[in-house]
């Protein structure tokens, strides 16, 4: 039986609550048939009694490792976390090696595996979706692109090293006492014939050269031209008649699609172009 005291106090709550609940500007609830209505904060039962989250004066927080709660963690925190776990498990197994810490850690590991190969699959699906990712697409990778890559890569460069004599000249700095330079000679000749290329030949020793009988001593040449003190020979220096600037070839001996590709390389494509 209900108190007849309790009557009006009964009556008063009802009333605040209809208040409570009609009025405007305040938090929402859902009633009982899913529409959501405006509840006001109510100073006294919210604030004073600290009521909280199951009288709707505060929005619930969502519970520690749910969906929720991992999405407001930072996901560089996230792989840290991870990487750690693993580290820790990892160590656990070696120095405790049980079937239980060795299992944990083959679990644990088996699935990072799973996620870095997703993660690698997905890489690749997008990358064959845009083509402004795909650097294979300027560099092939495959035998046949590689092929065609090469063979047109060729073709422009055996264009360039024809009007290559129009600005460029080459400096070869190389002894009579040398060996290596009596091989390189008759290649960088050849060079210099198929491209009628300008090849000033520079002794530093002063002794002749078989390949080129016009030489001339080296006075200074060698240093002004950036080579260096240690006179390594046989050396290639490109020579831009137009910036008036030297561009080292090599050193040693070369081939000559060694010294086209270098040359090609150094005058028509742009630094950090072909990686």
């Amino acid at each position: 039986m209900i108190h007849a005291k309790a009557i009006p106090i009964a009556a008063g709550f009802a009333a605040s609550l209809a208040l409570n609940l009609l009025a405007p500007g305040g938090a929402r609830a859902a009633s009982g048939d899913g529409i959501e209505v405006e509840q006001a904060e109510d100073s006294f039962y919210c604030k004073e009694r600290k009521l909280g989250t199951w009288f709707y004066c505060e929005d619930p927080r969502p519970e520690p490792g749910s969906p929720e709660a991992a999405a407001q963690v930072p996901a560089r925190e996230r792989l840290a976390a991870i990487s750690t776990a693993l580290e820790e498990l990892k160590a656990r197994a070696i120095l405790e090696p049980t079937p239980e810490n060795v299992t944990a850690y083959v679990r644990f590991q088996r699935e990072q595996l799973d996620r870095s190969s997703l993660f690698a699959d997905v890489w690749q699906r997008a990358l064959w979706q845009d083509p402004g990712l795909d650097y294979t697409l300027q560099r092939p990778v495959s035998t046949l692109g590689k092929r065609a890559w090469i063979d047109q890569r060729k073709t422009d460069r055996d264009l360039a090293m024809s009007r290559l004599s129009q600005r460029y000249g080459v400096f070869y700095f190389y002894a009579s006492s040398c060996g290596a330079c009596e091989i390189f000679g008759p290649i960088l000749k050849s060079v210099s014939d198929k491209f009628g290329l300008a090849v000033l030949a520079v002794s530093m020793d002063g002794g002749p050269s078989a390949s080129f009988p016009e030489y001339v001593v080296d006075a200074g040449q060698y240093e002004r031209l950036g080579l260096g003190a240690d006179r390594q020979v046989p050396a290639l220096v490109l020579f831009d008649s137009v910036t008036k600037q030297p561009m080292p070839i090599g050193y040693g001996i070369l081939s000559q699609d060694e010294i086209m590709d270098r040359v090609f390389q150094l005058t028509q494509v742009q630094p950090g172009s072909d990686y």
